[in-house]
């Protein structure tokens, strides 16, 4: 029965979402596992929690007029999602890449939502951005494209309302950026973004917390198993943010990460990424703002694979952290094919739903982003604490923090799962776990 109630949300969706299969991807991904729920809770159907939750709340879009160096009006398109505030303000990345697109940000959002329930943290979902491309512009473009971009979205956001942070193309220059013109136009200093610099609001370990949290998710996994990350040999895909502080933490465990990628291709450094390569790629990626290939340049012995993905090197642990469906399934069969057994997700959704088919079906400690790179959000929801008392915590307290949040999110997600007879299906686990939550709460507050 409930079933048939899942499959006819999932038409519906599709018909009132037409053209847009990334969000017709996850909403798809989240509510074929919540069947045997529906089953023990009908009151979820009788209010229609379904229906309910897969509309945002509200979805805004808007021109982003700037000019360029050259004196030139250039036009962009910006957008919020604000998807659901049942269990606390809007709270997620913006994004600044080309791709941007209303779909892509719809699936982002929507994976917010249950992210952010797993963290334990009192944070709804959002997320938003624009199709503008921070690359190749200078610091005066980024300026003038984000001071108008948030001029608009200035009128939506606020630190009890919505509070946005950063994601692919926006880091801590743009939220600076941004951070300004908010201040200018409200006249008030508040927490309304995360990501910030520490000297104006920051926290620490807020950079690392979504590369340290995917690591520590995959730690909680191998616990399970009575085995840990050292000695293992992993690949890491990005160079971004979460790949360089994945690595990090890694090292700091006693594993080696052997790869990093960006869009052009993947380097492969069979002796491992040891610290003082891995400061050459922050600096690289970071200041330079260059091509991962230079790295292979650099370090002799390293092999530099144009076009490809990691996907093919052999590993024990595999950290996808660089964006959505970049594991096809026939990556999938190789990474089991050459024994790996443990993924855990930096990136959002960066397996394709078949390939997901194939980590279960072999028994590998599979993460979904949802619960292994909740760590980001997490420490923003640290960051927003912090700033709402006026109080900066030590590197200490913010780090052991977020390892008990990653510790809760994982055993919430293998809880829910051994509850609802799919032992060791994190996937179901994370979304039974973070959607019985956001429900209870809908129901609790109305119809709304």
């Amino acid at each position: 029965m409930s079933n048939d109630y899942t499959n006819q949300i999932l038409e519906l969706v599709a018909k009132k979402n037409a053209g847009e299969p990334e969000f017709n991807q996850a909403v798809k991904e989240v509510i074929e596992t919540l069947g045997p729920v529906i089953e023990r809770n009908p009151k979820y159907k009788d209010q229609a929690i379904l229906e309910r939750i897969t509309e945002p709340e509200r979805v805004l879009m808007f021109r982003v007029p700037w000019v360029d160096d050259k004196g030139k009006f250039q036009v962009n398109r910006g957008f919020r999602i604000e998807m659901n505030s049942a269990i606390g303000p809007y709270k997620g990345g913006l994004r600044f890449h080309p791709t941007v697109n209303l779909s892509i940000l719809k699936f982002l959002a929507f994976e917010q939502v249950f992210k952010n329930s797993l963290t334990t943290l009192p944070m709804g979902g959002g997320k938003g951005g624009s199709d503008f491309d921070p690359k190749g512009k200078s610091d005066n473009e980024v300026m003038s494209f984000c001071q108008s971009f948030m001029t608009e979205l200035s009128r939506h956001i606020g630190a009890n309302t919505d509070v946005p942070a950063g994601d692919i193309g926006v880091g801590g220059r743009e939220i600076g950026f941004m951070f300004g013109q908010y201040k200018r136009l409200r006249n008030e200093f508040v927490g309304v973004l995360t990501g910030k610099a520490l000297n104006w609001g920051g926290s620490l370990i807020r950079p690392e917390a979504t590369g340290y949290g995917a690591v520590y998710f995959a730690q909680n996994m191998l616990a399970t198993r009575g085995d840990s990350i050292e000695g293992k040999v992993c690949t890491v895909s990005g160079a971004g943010n979460v790949a360089q502080y994945t690595v990090e933490k890694v090292n700091d465990l006693g594993g080696k990460c052997v790869t990093l990628s960006d869009s052009a291709g993947t380097i492969y450094d069979p002796a491992g990424i040891d610290a003082e390569k891995l400061a050459f790629v922050m600096d690289l990626k970071n200041v330079q703002r260059g091509r991962i290939k230079e790295y292979a340049d650099k370090f002799p012995g390293v092999e530099y694979l144009e076009g490809k993905r990691p996907w093919g090197v052999k590993c024990d642990c595999a950290f996808p952290s660089a964006t959505q469906n970049e594991i096809s399934a026939d990556d999938a069969q190789t990474l089991v094919d050459n024994a790996c057994f443990v993924v855990s997700e930096g990136a959002n959704m960066p397996t394709v739903p078949e390939g997901v088919d194939v980590f279960q079906k072999n028994n590998v400690l599979y993460g979904p982003g949802k619960a292994a790179n909740a760590g980001g959000v997490a420490v923003s929801g640290l960051e927003m604490a912090q700033n709402a008392t006026h109080t900066n915590w030590t590197r200490e307290t913010v780090d052991k923090r977020l390892q008990e949040i990653m510790k809760a999110v994982h055993t919430q997600a293998f809880n829910a799962a051994q509850e609802y007879g799919v032992a060791g299906n994190y996937v179901a686990g994370a979304n039974i776990a973070g959607f019985v939550k956001v429900a209870d709460a809908m129901l609790d507050q109305g119809l709304v």
